[in-house]
């Protein structure tokens, strides 16, 4: 085989983005046969945290596919040159926003020809292996953003619980105390 596979992280992007209610976000990659493409993605906030994806090729045909997940990971090898799309759609949700934090990974096949000194093959790796510490960073981040967010929800909802629980045991004491009152109270006809 007279191509060389050298890893070059040229498709590396993390984003946070908003998808509308009832709407859908595009975005899209051109890659040439052999070029590798990975979306990793999840959703950072809004409603059930669940989203559709899908990734197309160039003839539109869908290559990953994943319906009301919260986080997931598409992975292709284009087998042809050309644009392809790949689409977070919160049609199911006709009220909730929903914020989608991704990421982009990318791998291009370099020719024979592009030969590559040791100490810059070894830069490249390292390169490569920092940014998959990033997206795992970015990953951490995401999660810890919304484990945090279910705790200050369910942090709230405790207090207002207890608060209306408070005025609940208040108001039954009070009313208590007023009808123990009236019922030993001496009552004169004249």
């Amino acid at each position: 085989m007279w191509l060389v596979i050298l890893v070059l992280p040229v498709l590396v992007s993390g984003h946070l983005i908003e998808v509308p209610a009832a709407k859908k976000e595009c975005f899209f990659e051109d890659l040439h046969v052999n070029d590798k493409m990975t979306v990793t993605w999840q959703v950072a906030g809004g409603g059930h945290l669940d989203l559709d994806f899908w990734l197309t090729d160039p003839d539109n045909h869908a290559l990953v596919k994943h319906i009301k997940q919260s986080t997931a990971t598409g992975a292709i090898t284009a087998k042809k040159d050309g644009r392809y799309e790949y689409c977070f759609s919160n049609q199911m949700s006709t009220v909730v926003d929903k914020m989608v934090a991704f990421n982009v990974h990318g791998v291009i096949y370099v020719d024979d020809e592009d030969i590559v000194s040791p100490i810059e093959r070894e830069i490249r790796q390292m390169s490569h292996a920092v940014t998959a510490v990033k997206d795992e960073q970015r990953y951490i981040i995401f999660r810890e953003l919304t484990h945090r967010n279910t705790a200050e929800s369910t942090n709230s909802r405790v207090k207002w619980w207890s608060i209306l629980q408070a005025v609940v045991l208040f108001s039954v004491v009070g009313w208590q105390v007023y009808y123990l009152k009236s019922f030993f109270e001496v009552k004169r006809a004249f």
